[in-house]
């Protein structure tokens, strides 16, 4: 859509009041001496509708003038920042949370139209949370500068899904395995190639799984279906297409000829450098990511994603204008997507009680594999556990876990956790103690079974020694002790 940098001076104030909202949001985000609050944010959420309303009644006075422009990039930023915030503070459910997820489903839509390299499998889940995002939208209760900008957001993404999920139907259904396995491969050799060290053996078993898939071509180059050995005319050409990017790709990768651009390598070095980061994210991101910190990777990666011109990064050589182009663009989509995938992992609890969920998360995961592991031998197995619980649950006044006199979000999912621990941890203390009967009464029934050997043992010695009972007194039989006999002491009856 076109849009322009200029500022319309009727909208000058408008811009003047964003972009110091902005501002204020940077800094906040910036400030690690304290956790985000959740009233501070709906206060400044609040003040942000009021400014989309003054913008809204100003346009309705000029409605032939209205083209995208610098209102509207610095308002797409405060809505992008303040979307972050919800999620930081745990308000992960709420409206405004999704319009980070919908601006990052956007791009990466942008990219799989762009591209027509994508299945059915990898809409599913992106069309399964643009369901999920408008079931959010719809249920609250939100404004109607709110409502606008959201349901236009995800107004633009079911667009945008509708138009890509149209192209692949192209692709006949009894295709659709070689059409993944060409996906595959073909993702397989970006993410080889996108690695400045990769090894050429690496490309072996790629190569061969080519060579196998180019077997069910006939003379024409017409794939045959896998299921039915078929011929199906629908998706020869997208098929052909992958088969052939594979190839020329295997060919640049073994002569090493795979060298980028001089204009291309600042760009490579910065799509490398932030793949890392957000791989490591995925990693660490229960203990170092803070949800506001992914708007600077968002507006990095935007700003390398515009410099592209007809979807291609600008070289300064023409002839070597598709060598990396490849490369860049899979680094560039899969940075979106571990930016996706950073946004739906974030817990509906707020940054200020994480601690404390981590720690009840990691209690709880120790449990789940003590358990499957056979469960404990005896209660004291369980006093770590406990006593960790019991520290944890100490922490909560009337129910609820308090934060510098704050009531952060997130105390039902705390509380879930916490309980589903102490139910664990029961269940193992009753199956010990069940255990612990059970070879009591065992071990009882061997006792038992011992000592009426033995006494007969003792009835039949004294018999075979000829004692006859009236002959002695009982002082005189207790006096008694064959040699061969058990002592009192020893036997399992003392015990």
């Amino acid at each position: 859509m076109p849009h322009t940098n200029e500022i319309p001076q009727h909208e000058n104030n408008v811009f003047s009041k964003l972009t110091e909202i902005r501002s204020k949001l940077s800094s906040m985000k910036k400030d690690r001496s304290q956790y985000l609050n959740s009233k501070d944010v709906l206060k400044i959420y609040n003040d942000v509708l009021l400014v989309v309303k003054n913008l809204n009644q100003i346009r309705e006075q000029f409605p032939n003038e209205h083209l995208p422009n610098r209102v509207d990039q610095v308002l797409d930023d405060v809505f992008q920042l303040l979307s972050l915030f919800f999620i930081t503070v745990g308000l992960t459910k709420s409206a405004p949370a999704t319009y980070a997820s919908l601006s990052t489903v956007q791009r990466l839509l942008e990219h799989l139209n762009e591209s027509r390299v994508y299945t059915h499998h990898d809409l599913k889940p992106i069309k399964e949370r643009l369901d999920e995002i408008s079931n959010i939208i719809n249920e609250n209760k939100v404004e109607e500068e709110e409502d606008f900008l959201l349901k236009h957001k995800l107004k633009e993404c079911f667009l945008e899904y509708n138009e890509v999920e149209n192209k692949v139907e192209d692709v006949d259904d009894s295709l659709s395995s070689i059409l993944e396995e060409l996906i595959s491969t073909r993702r397989k050799l970006l993410s080889v190639a996108a690695r400045p060290d990769f090894k050429t053996e690496e490309l072996i078993p790629l190569k061969q799984n080519l060579i196998d898939l180019g077997k069910h071509r006939d003379s024409n180059g017409k794939f045959k279906s896998l299921e039915t050995d078929k011929f199906e005319e629908n998706g020869q050409s997208v098929l052909n297409g992958l088969f052939d990017d594979c190839t020329v790709l295997i060919k640049d990768l073994e002569a090493h000829r795979f060298e980028l651009d001089d204009n291309l390598k600042p760009i490579y070095d910065r799509l490398v450098n932030l793949k890392t980061t957000l791989e490591d994210l995925l990693v660490t991101r229960r203990w170092t990511l803070r949800e506001t910190d992914l708007y600077t990777y968002q507006k990095n990666l935007q700003e390398l994603d515009d410099l592209r011109i007809d979807g291609k990064f600008p070289t300064s050589d023409d002839s070597k204008s598709h060598k990396g182009q490849s490369v860049l663009l899979y680094l560039l989509r899969r940075c979106y997507a571990i930016i996706y995938k950073l946004l739906e992992s974030s817990e509906p609890v707020s940054e200020a009680l994480t601690p404390i969920h981590n720690q009840l998360s990691t209690v709880r995961r120790c449990l789940l594999e003590v358990k499957r592991m056979g469960g404990i031998n005896s209660a004291r197995e369980l006093y770590p556990y406990q006593m960790k619980l019991a520290s944890l649950d100490n922490l909560r006044e009337d129910g609820k876990f308090i934060v510098d006199g704050q009531i952060p979000e997130g105390q039902g999912t705390l509380n879930a956790l916490l309980a589903e621990c102490y139910d664990i941890a029961q269940e193992m203390k009753i199956e010990a103690e069940d255990n612990d009967e059970s070879k009591s009464e065992e071990d009882e029934e061997i006792d038992q079974d011992g000592n009426l050997y033995e006494n007969d043992q003792d009835d039949d010695e004294n018999l075979d020694d000829g004692l006859d009972d009236e002959d002695y007194d009982d002082d005189e039989l207790t006096d008694y002790q064959p040699s061969y006999a058990p002592s009192i002491a020893g036997s399992d009856v003392a015990a």
